[in-house]
């Protein structure tokens, strides 16, 4: 029997819970602007840089994990995974240890680089986010099972995170492991394998089944068998004598989808965020794009081939003891200092995509594999424009859009210079000392 004050507790969480999820969360779970709360269901207005403080999605992610150990509701479990993949995960500058952020930036054409804090640093900045964002990372390995006792001990699998528990109570092992998640593939496959054996005594397994994938196609298998029909948003048990050699393959269908602001004014009810099954997606572009909202949209969204990461490059060069990058900013093209940091305009402007003729050349180190080879060069912010050989921008990709990288005319190893395609011997220049801003020219 329960405490009266344990009750009064999980009321207390679950009311609070259920009201920043209804009226103060933006889409990637964060709460909170410039630390404080606003008026309820009024989040447009809230949009900065200064979001998302990092030490209240630590402690949200706290009160979902009890909430969803005290009720087993779905909508727990499913908070704690957008909470973690987009407000965990993002805190932190790449693989860089102790690079973290303070505020997570949810404003149209913000960046996380850009901001009032910025990027900490990993000796000379201790906000209170270090502390929670160091140990939110230590803890990347929480929440994933969950064990209930008794006769028929069962295990909930809430979190889908490459990883191997140790189940003693039913005398398994279960190892859980993942396939890569691609645009270009709209499902989301989990492997769970069990290794010993229960000894005769029955366990029940229980998976998420997740409340942004969708029935038709969602499937689960046990040793190759299909369970039948899955429900998102609920749990499926599998209850028997498991044994080595068992092994529950889950598929879950992953779709596009809009998120509207929890903000009840209908001027705001534009204003939506874009999902991928449970990851928030960053739109990169120049300007302001109207959707259309009476389409899907994946009519106006195209998966980029996961062969495209491949091709991102950025082209340098040394001059009076400073390194420039070549960059492509409304509509010409420059040479400007590199920028200190990612996540700038400057850097977006100085990366490029790398389109060779010859598809073949895909394949390999990709770098090495360019030399002596015909390519366009794609803006990374305009994608479907490339640069010609008048340096200018164009959607149409013709013969005057193609450049031959050869060997640096510096003579320098693993350098490159650009040849025009129409103009054999005639290549992209800069000069040889120049400062931020220098004009690219053909000679």
């Amino acid at each position: 029997m329960k405490s009266p004050v344990m009750l009064f507790t999980r009321q207390i969480a679950t009311s609070f819970m259920d009201m920043i999820n209804s009226s103060h969360s933006y889409a990637t779970g964060g709460t909170s602007a410039g630390e404080f709360w606003a008026d309820p269901k009024c989040l447009a207005a809230t949009l900065s840089t200064e979001n998302a403080e990092s030490c209240t999605t630590y402690n949200m992610l706290k009160v979902s994990r009890n909430l969803f150990r005290w009720t087993k509701e779905i909508a727990y479990a499913d908070y704690y995974e957008r909470a973690l993949i987009n407000g965990v995960l993002s805190i932190q500058r790449g693989t860089d240890p102790g690079v973290m952020i303070y505020m997570l930036p949810q404003a149209p054409g913000r960046s996380k680089a850009v901001s009032y804090h910025g990027w900490g640093t990993k000796y000379d900045s201790f906000w209170c986010c270090y502390g929670t964002g160091i140990e939110s990372f230590s803890k990347l390995g929480d929440s994933i099972y969950f064990e209930e006792k008794g006769d028929t001990p069962a295990l909930s699998i809430i979190q889908y995170i490459p990883s191997t528990f140790n189940w003693k109570t039913a005398g398994v092992t279960v190892t859980q492991q993942l396939e890569p998640l691609s645009s270009s593939d709209m499902n989301f496959r989990v492997s769970l394998s069990v290794s010993g054996k229960t000894n005769g005594q029955s366990a029940t397994l229980n998976v998420r089944i997740p409340t942004w994938t969708s029935a038709s196609g969602a499937k689960a298998t046990l040793n190759d068998k299909d369970l039948g029909s899955v429900t998102p948003g609920s749990l499926l048990s599998v209850t028997k004598q498991w044994s080595s050699n068992d092994h529950l393959s889950l598929q879950f269908p992953v779709a596009l989808r809009t998120e509207a602001i929890k903000d009840d004014r209908p001027e705001y009810a534009s204003l939506q965020a874009i999902l991928f099954g449970p990851f928030v997606l960053a739109g990169l572009s120049s300007g302001d794009w109207d959707a259309k909202t009476g389409s899907a949209v994946s009519d106006w969204i195209t998966a980029v081939p996961s062969s495209h990461n491949s091709q991102l490059m950025t082209f340098t060069q040394e001059s009076s003891g400073k390194t420039f990058v070549l960059s492509s900013s409304n509509g010409s093209l420059t040479m400007q200092e590199r920028p200190a940091v990612d996540g700038t305009d400057t850097a977006v402007h100085a990366t490029f995509r790398v389109h060779p003729q010859d598809a073949a050349r895909l394949h390999g180190t990709y770098g090495a594999a360019l030399k002596d080879t015909s390519v366009q060069i794609e803006p990374f912010d305009m994608p479907g424009t490339v640069i010609t050989n008048d340096l200018t921008l164009s959607a149409q990709k013709s013969a005057g859009s193609f450049f031959n990288i050869v060997p640096g005319l510096d003579g320098k190893p693993n350098s490159v210079s650009l040849e025009l395609g129409t103009k054999p011997g005639c290549f992209l220049v800069s000069g040889a000392d120049y400062s931020a801003g220098t004009k690219i020219q053909v000679s």
